[in-house]
């Protein structure tokens, strides 16, 4: 199960969306405690509308229809798992198990869905977003994304998001770029690959500290947004070029911890991102010690 879905299970329920999954293609970094990815929505026309924008009676009938048949759905599903379990040993109930856990996760999105749609949405001042057609514009699809966040939280429509920015095999409009952008991520130590993929990164990094304005902005309880928001922002990669997951380079800003400068570990003996994940998780209130390959909550320098 991924950070974000743990923590919605926790208080996900409380807001008309548990979680709100975003990615610049369908893939999400988003998995359910069933290890099933949860696909992104890369139209922020679509989501701003089932965020704010109000359905007509018809449409919102059609929406509780569909509710009602994946209930019926599931309910088929169950009775046909119950058959199933009892012919099965131990290993395979315990396979069955995680299945039924899947179920329920999803019964309960729907029962919330019904409920959120009978009420009213939001009313926010920003115009709906116009969709970039062009799937090869990968900062102003990320910023657009981003453009959504400070809404939907000022707004309580969630409290748990996820943006996952996905480089393609194609040569993103950024002036000075010339060269597609998962190759120039294989630079090959190349220095004329090396300044293009530069100036993404620098465009995708300014799109992120436009972010970190917008929620700085925004006030909630008489203080900036973002002091009460935390915001990760990284790679799943230390060096592309050779597939080397290790010193990742992360960002994290608000959230109440202590900011503005950089925390350097040892090169060989990597802290574990999950020990970060799991102090994020404790922030938040759940009560854990650890999470995914953490070895404790405690990041040093962190705090204080």
């Amino acid at each position: 199960i991924s950070i974000d879905q743990l923590a919605a299970e926790r208080f996900g329920f409380s807001t008309r969306m548990p979680s709100l999954v975003l990615g610049t293609s369908g893939t999400s970094q988003s998995y359910s405690r069933g290890g099933i990815m949860i696909p992104a929505e890369s139209r922020p026309s679509k989501v701003f509308a089932e965020l704010f924008l109000e359905g007509t009676k018809d449409q919102v009938a059609a929406v509780v229809r569909k509710l009602d048949e994946g209930r019926s759905i599931l309910d088929a599903v169950r009775d046909e798992a119950n058959r199933l379990r009892r012919r099965y040993g131990p290993g395979d109930r315990a396979k069955l198990d995680e299945y039924f856990q899947s179920v329920r996760e999803m019964e309960q999105r729907l029962k919330q869905a019904e409920s959120w749609t009978r009420q009213p949405k939001p009313k926010v001042e920003a115009p709906p977003p116009q969709d970039i057609v062009n799937e090869s514009d990968l900062i102003g699809r990320t910023r657009l994304l981003c453009d959504l966040l400070p809404l939907a939280l000022q707004t309580d429509s969630t409290r748990l998001a996820t943006v996952l920015i996905q480089g393609r095999n194609d040569v993103p409009p950024v002036p000075g770029v010339s060269i597609d952008h998962h190759n120039l991520s294989h630079h090959g130590q190349d220095p004329r690959k090396i300044e293009q993929l530069r100036l993404i990164e620098e465009a995708e990094l300014r799109a992120f500290a436009d972010l970190l304005a917008a929620l700085k902005a925004k006030r909630e309880a008489g203080s900036p947004m973002l002091d009460q928001t935390m915001v990760l922002f990284g790679s799943n990669l230390g060096n592309a070029n050779a597939h080397d997951p290790r010193n990742l380079p992360i960002v994290l800003a608000g959230g109440g911890f202590r900011h503005g400068r950089h925390l350097r570990f040892d090169a060989e003996k990597n802290l574990p991102l999950s020990n970060l994940f799991t102090r994020m998780l404790t922030r938040l209130g759940l009560e854990l010690d650890h999470f995914g390959s953490s070895t404790s909550a405690h990041v040093p320098g962190l705090e204080g």
